[in-house]
């Protein structure tokens, strides 16, 4: 007996299993490591399968999370600006989220998500984004109607199950009495022990502009909650986001010498209540259920609305010798947009015949509908000169055109899609798909209404791959990929053609090939060489008769080209994210056009970004990072009759954690354009030429808690 007991005293009780808070934690202080070192991975939303780089024939880039908190981005592109093959294009002044990929994009698109679904092309990135993806070339087999260049993935910041927060002012300036002042607070942890968790992300800015007149303000409110359970995962979100920017077309051309006014940059050439003012909300939500060990399903749903009403007085023509300018008194009063979408998927990892098999069948459908009510078109008196500008003679446009309001646009889809990525060997994988697409598009506007765009069809679209590893850590794969974009327009084509169902979409084909690499799980990339066929595309054209923008099909264009993405920790000290990429895009089939580069394309881009961690060294943790981003020259209409010069932006930054009164604080300072270049990133034509922003400086304060 006495053994007995002794043998019971010196029996070790196994460790109770961790709880799932314990698991979080110990989960987020690894991914924190990997966070600061830059390490780069997919989410599963944008290939839907949650497939490793190396496993897939498509090319996803990542903008990690800690590359957005060091850089600070002011918008979708300047983060993206990171990533290759990537130029701005027409951001409706200013206002809009506008983007070129691999040759292709514009503001209406609809190649902007987030979580896989697609959002109203406003200004995606706020301050519930935690990190943005790149999926490139033609992505129709997943997305259905998308232009071949790819899509943007925005990816929400989720609820935690422990608790922790910050709360960030951040003070900024572009000198001469430019200043502004941001706030965030974001607030997560568990809700009682069953795995709820909630999460509040609150954000305000009120920002002088950088030129001569104009503010920026936005407010952001965004709860969310999610319940891990063992084997199904629930999220559900909600963002309400209001918005005041200035309205700003940049500069207008010299045409003797087709340069940019030889006039300060600070000046501009509309009036002080030339700004958009609006709201925005999104709701999403989506369940992640595990059948068994085998299969997994998951369903999701989106609704993104916007609404905004914008005064904008624009040029007409320019005298650059006298000064003198011609403008017309426009505005949109009444716009609403909104787009809702759902998704559902399996996802199977199986063995059929003694193969692997991993498996992806679903459905999805959208209703997308953009809507501009009132249509502001009014002329000025003359006596406006860009030599010696007077300001304020002028109220906003009052005016309706009847043959320009009533806008609408509204376009509907449904597919159904299936993936096989079939092993052969552990080491060589074949990749196979296919979406059923249908879909319908009605697109006018005038009082009363006259449809421009009335179509409908349906498309059998198709997916192949082939991939090889080499090692665990580096593959090659080889991709045939499709895209469908039904082409549409508001405004009458040139020749009053309507667009009907005879006339066929935009249809993209794509060849790509390359190597994709994960060493050490430290730095990873991919060197992706391809091409491109684009054929029944739109292109805009300005009529300077009228100073309209007409639009009518090009035939057929190509994009091919190389990209390299490199992103990771180069030593336990040095983190980076660089890219490069060689973009030859131009017209191969067009009456008029053909030979002609594609506008706001870029011939070569390349970008690289550095940070130093020193680590323990000192009291607390000091971080210094710069880099740079290079934009070749660009053609700044379809006619390619001028060109945007080249340029050259860089960055800089450096953090400083401490702990302070037994909290964690970070103070990080920013200059973006360290140089203050002067450079134009973007053009509509020649009368309306984007301009980068001057140098800004910001210091921020976070204490996390």
């Amino acid at each position: 007996p006495a053994r007995a007991v002794a043998a019971r005293r010196n029996t070790t009780q196994p460790p109770a299993p961790p709880t799932a808070t314990e698991r979080a934690i110990a989960a987020a202080a690894l991914r924190y490591e990997q966070v600061l070192g830059y390490r780069a991975m997919p989410s599963a939303t944008t290939l839907r399968s949650g497939q490793p780089p190396l496993n897939s024939a498509q090319t996803v880039n990542v903008v990690p999370e800690q590359v957005i908190r060091d850089q600070l981005p002011r918008n979708l592109d300047d983060a993206l600006s990171n990533i290759s093959g990537i130029t701005q294009t027409n951001t409706l002044a200013g206002t809009q989220d506008a983007v070129i990929r691999r040759g292709f994009g514009d503001n209406r698109d609809g190649s902007v998500m987030r979580n896989g679904l697609p959002l109203v092309q406003g200004r995606a990135l706020n301050a519930t984004v935690e990190s943005v993806e790149v999926l490139k070339g033609p992505a129709s087999l997943l997305y259905g109607i998308i232009d071949p260049g790819g899509l943007v993935n925005t990816i929400s910041k989720r609820p935690d199950l422990f608790q922790h927060g910050s709360v960030t002012l951040l003070g900024s300036t572009f000198g001469n009495a430019k200043n502004g002042i941001d706030g965030a607070v974001d607030i997560t942890g568990p809700i009682g022990t069953n795995g709820l968790a909630y999460r509040f992300i609150a954000y305000g800015q009120d920002e002088t502009y950088w030129r001569n007149f104009g503010t920026r303000k936005e407010t952001l409110i965004a709860p969310s909650l999610s319940w891990y359970g063992e084997d199904t995962t629930v999220h559900l979100s909600y963002e309400h986001r209001d918005f005041s920017y200035p309205f700003d077309r940049g500069t207008s051309l010299d045409t003797r010498t087709m340069t940019p006014l030889a006039i300060p940059r600070e000046r501009r050439l509309d009036e002080p209540y030339n700004q958009m003012w609006g709201m925005s909300d999104l709701i999403q939500a989506s369940v992640d259920h595990r059948i068994n060990a085998n299969w997994k399903l998951y369903a999701a749903y989106s609704y993104n609305t916007e609404r905004f009403d914008a005064n904008q007085l624009r040029i007409t023509n320019v005298n650059a010798a006298t000064g003198a300018v011609t403008r017309s008194n426009d505005g949109t009063h009444g716009s609403l947009s909104n787009v809702s979408a759902g998704v559902s998927y399996l996802r199977g990892d199986v063995a059929i015949g003694g193969f692997r098999h991993e498996l992806l069948f679903g459905g999805d459908a959208q209703y997308r509908s953009i809507y501009r009510q009132d249509l502001i078109r009014q002329t000025t008196p003359a006596g406006f000169n860009i030599y010696n500008p007077i300001y304020g003679t002028l109220q906003p446009g009052t005016t309706v055109s009847a043959s320009d309001s009533d806008q609408t646009d509204l376009l509907g889809m449904r597919g159904l899609f299936a993936q096989d990525t079939f092993y052969l060997t552990n080491r060589l994988l074949l990749v196979g798909g296919v979406r059923w697409l249908e879909y319908e598009q009605i697109a006018g506007r005038g009082r009363p209404f006259t449809a421009n765009t009335n179509l409908a069809g349906n498309k059998v679209l198709p997916l192949g791959g082939v991939i090889y590893k080499f090692t665990d850590e580096v593959s090659w794969y080889l991709s045939y990929t499709e895209s469908l974009k039904p082409s549409s327009t508001i405004a009458p084509l040139t020749g009053g053609t309507v667009i009907s169902s005879s006339i066929a979409p935009e249809e993209g084909i794509q060849w790509e090939t390359g190597f994709r690499f994960d060493i050490n799980k430290r730095i990873s990339g991919t060197l992706a060489f391809y091409d491109i066929d684009k054929k029944n595309v739109l292109v805009s054209q300005l009529n300077s008769s009228t100073g309209i923008t007409e639009f009518r099909t090009a035939g057929r264009v190509r994009s091919r080209g190389v990209e390299l993405d490199v992103t990771g920790r180069l030593t336990d000290k040095i983190s980076m994210i660089g890219s490069y990429a060689y973009t030859d895009a131009r017209v191969t089939e067009d009456p008029t056009l053909i030979g002609k580069s594609l506008q706001n394309v870029a011939l070569n881009t390349a970008s690289l970004f550095m940070v130093y961690d020193f680590g323990t060294q000192l009291p607390g943790r000091l971080r210094i990072g710069g880099g740079a981003r290079y934009v070749s020259d660009r053609a700044g209409d379809a006619n390619n009759s001028f060109d945007l010069p080249s340029y050259v932006v860089a960055d800089t930054f450096a953090s400083y954690e401490v702990n302070q009164g037994g909290l964690p604080v970070i103070y990080q300072f920013n200059v973006k354009n360290l140089f203050d270049n002067i450079y134009y990133p973007s053009a509509v034509n020649n009368l309306n030429v984007a301009i980068g922003d001057a140098r800004r400086f910001s210091l921020a304060a976070t204490v996390k808690f």
